[in-house]
């Protein structure tokens, strides 16, 4: 997904170059269902405003509509911002919007539900979303920051080789300084052929990290680890 800065937004490789190849992505990713089921248990969302940020092609926003009062997509991408409005068009609750996380289009205390699943929260540096994040959510309501956890399993190893500069204890410590909590998940990735496994590995990764990612995969699937961090807004809040 996308990485935003206030003012600025930054090219996110993966997805902006190759969309036919992350949309493959996106369909083998939880297979087992359980970073869904984690979501529904601690972002319930019946009945209520959700907007995910970053949502890039829209391939999440379905899903929310089926148990959310409204969906609203929110993309700098502007292709993307396309692509995603074809495919909810036979959704009248989902809508979406050019926008970035550190400046949301939207109202103060306007939805109760701000997701972003790998897009702009990766840790330090992500204050101006945070602070765009509470300002939308109505009191009472919840941000849910989904991100891969780059200290399990062999993903989370590759992920370490390809980006050494990132440091996921960092990006848990910053989180957890800002009041969020955290859930770890373990789920699969299910590819439907060894091609498209290896299309997405090197999109994912470096060159070099990219071919030691398929070589140690011997069949279809991939164990992967999330985090997910959780933060509820204050109720009874009255903004000044």
């Amino acid at each position: 997904m996308t990485r935003f800065q206030k003012g600025d937004v930054v090219e996110s490789p993966n997805i902006w170059r190759w969309p036919e190849v992350y949309e493959r992505e996106n369909e083998a990713q939880d297979a087992t269902g359980a970073l869904w089921d984690t979501l529904v248990e601690l972002a319930p969302h019946d009945g209520l405003d959700v907007v995910d940020v970053g949502c890039g092609d829209g391939y999440h926003l379905p899903r929310f509509a089926r148990r959310a009062r409204s969906v609203l997509g929110v993309e700098p991408h502007r292709p993307l911002v396309a692509r995603a409005r074809e495919r909810v068009a036979g959704h009248p609750t989902c809508r979406l919007v050019p926008g970035s996380a550190a400046d949301l289009p939207l109202d103060d205390d306007s939805v109760d539900v701000v997701h972003a699943r790998t897009a702009y929260f990766f840790g330090p540096g992500c204050e101006p979303g945070l602070a765009e994040a509470s300002r939308v959510l109505r009191p009472g309501g919840i941000v849910v920051i989904v991100d891969l956890d780059a200290t399990r399993h062999s993903y989370g190893a590759w992920m370490r080789a390809s980006a050494p500069r990132y440091d996921p204890g960092a990006a848990e410590r910053f989180f957890a300084a800002e009041g969020f909590g955290v859930r770890r998940v373990d789920t699969l990735w299910r590819f439907a052929d060894r091609t498209t496994l290896g299309d997405v590995l090197r999109i994912e990764f470096t060159p070099a990290v990219a071919q030691r990612a398929i070589d140690g995969t011997p069949g279809l699937t991939l164990s992967v680890g999330y985090r997910v961090h959780t933060r509820r807004e204050p109720t009874g809040l009255v903004r000044v």
